[in-house]
C-alpha cells in the first residue's frame, strides 16, 4: 500500500471515528425516549414507554413488515395503533423477541478470551447455528466465570431475513433506532436480554451527513491553510524585499552622514587650527615684548583685538620702545594711542602703544 493509500485510509477511519462520536454525543444529549416492544406467546406485541404500557386494549401485530392493531381495540388511520405509534415515533425501541425464534448454545472459554470475544463468537456462528455471521443476527450474554479459569456465555442467534420484518414495521412507525434482543428461556427475571441485532433508522443518514460534514470542513481547513501559507510566502517575500530596500537605504543614508559628519568636522577643525595659527597668541606677544624691550620697561597691560596689540606700562624712554616694536618682524604700525605721561613719584613714562601684529606665528611644516 502507497504512503497515499495509508493517509487516504487512515484519514477516512479518522473521520468515522469523530463522525460516530458526535452523532453518539448528540444521541445522549437529546436522548430520545425508550420503548419496549415485547412479543407474547401468542404472537401479538405489548409496548411500554417509561414504565407505562399503551392502552390495554390495544396489542399489535406484526404482518409481513406490517403493524396492525388488534381487537377490540380501535384502529388508527391506515390500521395502526394509534397509542403505540405515538409512543414509538422519534424513540429508541427494544424489540424482545420470543427465544423460540433463536438458537441458544452455551460458549466455555478461557477467562483471557473475553477481551476477544467479538471474534471468537463471529468465528463460531458456522458452527453453532445454521447460519454464517453475515446472514445471521446473533448477540451474546454477559460472561459468567466458570471453575477452572474458564467463562461461560450464552450466544443467541437466528436469520436475519427473520428479523427484518420486524425492524422495518417498527420504523415505519417513526423510531429513531431499533434493537432486537431476547432472553435465554432458563434466564431469571431481572437478568439482562442478548441483543443480536441494533440499527439507526436515521442514525446512518445523520452519520453520512455529519461526516460528509466534516470532510467538507476538513477540506476547507486545508484550503485556508494553503492559502494562508501561500499568502504567507508571498508576503514575507515582499516584506524580506522591502526590509532588504529599507536596511540598503538606511546604510546608504548613514554612510551619507557619516562622510557629511565627517566632512563638517574635518572642517571645523580645519577652520580652528587655521584661527590657531593666524590669531596670535597673547602668551607669545607676551614673549616677544618681554625679548625687545629693554630692563627698565614694565609692561603693565596687554590686550589683543584681533590683530591689534595695545601694550600698556612704564618705561625710561617711551619713543624708543617705539623704533624696537618696529624693528621687530612679529610687529608694524607701532604708535601711540594715547599722550605719554610722567608721574613725580614715579622714575619712568607712562605709556600706550599700540601696533598690528604680523601673523608669523604659524608653524612650517
Amino acid at each position: 500500500m502507497s504512503l497515499l493509500n495509508q493517509i487516504r485510509h487512515m484519514l477516512s477511519h479518522w473521520l468515522d471515528t469523530i463522525a460516530a462520536w458526535i452523532v453518539a454525543a448528540y444521541a445522549k444529549v437529546v436522548a430520545a425516549p425508550g420503548v419496549r416492544v415485547v412479543e407474547e406467546k401468542d404472537g401479538t406485541f405489548t409496548v411500554a414507554a417509561n414504565g407505562k404500557t399503551a392502552s390495554t386494549s390495544e396489542r399489535l401485530r406484526i404482518i409481513n413488515g406490517e403493524v396492525v392493531a388488534v381487537a377490540p381495540s380501535l384502529p388508527s388511520p391506515g390500521g395502526k395503533g394509534g397509542g403505540a405509534a405515538a409512543m414509538l415515533k422519534a424513540s429508541r425501541a427494544e424489540l424482545v423477541l420470543q427465544p423460540e425464534r433463536f438458537v441458544i448454545r452455551p460458549l466455555e472459554l478461557p477467562r483471557r478470551a473475553t477481551e476477544f470475544l467479538d471474534g471468537i463468537v463471529r468465528a463460531q456462528i458456522d458452527r453453532l447455528t445454521p447460519w454464517s455471521a453475515e446472514n445471521a443476527a446473533f448477540g451474546w450474554s454477559a460472561p459468567v466465570e466458570i471453575p477452572n479459569d474458564r467463562v461461560s456465555v450464552t450466544v443467541a442467534a437466528t436469520a436475519r431475513n427473520l428479523v427484518m420484518p420486524f425492524v422495518s414495521a417498527i420504523a415505519g412507525l417513526g423510531a429513531d433506532s431499533i434493537a432486537v434482543s431476547t432472553v435465554a428461556p432458563e434466564a431469571q427475571n431481572g437478568t439482562a436480554a442478548i441483543k443480536v441485532f441494533d440499527q439507526r433508522v436515521r442514525g446512518a443518514l445523520e452519520l453520512s451527513r455529519v461526516r460528509r460534514a466534516l470532510a467538507v470542513a476538513l477540506l476547507a481547513a486545508a484550503a485556508l491553510a494553503a492559502a494562508a501559507l501561500a499568502a504567507d510566502v508571498i508576503g514575507g517575500n515582499e516584506i524580506d524585499a522591502r526590509h532588504a530596500d529599507v536596511t540598503s537605504r538606511i546604510a546608504a543614508q548613514r554612510a551619507k552622514l557619516h562622510a557629511g559628519s565627517d566632512g563638517v568636522r574635518d572642517s571645523a577643525l580645519a577652520a580652528l587650527e587655521r584661527r590657531r595659527h593666524e590669531t596670535p597668541s597673547s602668551v607669545i606677544v607676551l614673549e616677544v615684548l618681554s625679548q625687545i624691550f629693554p630692563d627698565h620697561t614694565y609692561v603693565t597691560e596687554l590686550r589683543i583685538q584681533g590683530d591689534k596689540m595695545q601694550v600698556i606700562g612704564v618705561t625710561r624712554d617711551a619713543p624708543s620702545l617705539i623704533r624696537l616694536i618696529e624693528q621687530s618682524q612679529h610687529f608694524t604700525r607701532a604708535t601711540f594711542f594715547a599722550p605719554t605721561t610722567r608721574s613725580p613719584s614715579e622714575p619712568g613714562e607712562h605709556f600706550h602703544i599700540e601696533a598690528r601684529i604680523e601673523p608669523v606665528f604659524t608653524p612650517h611644516s
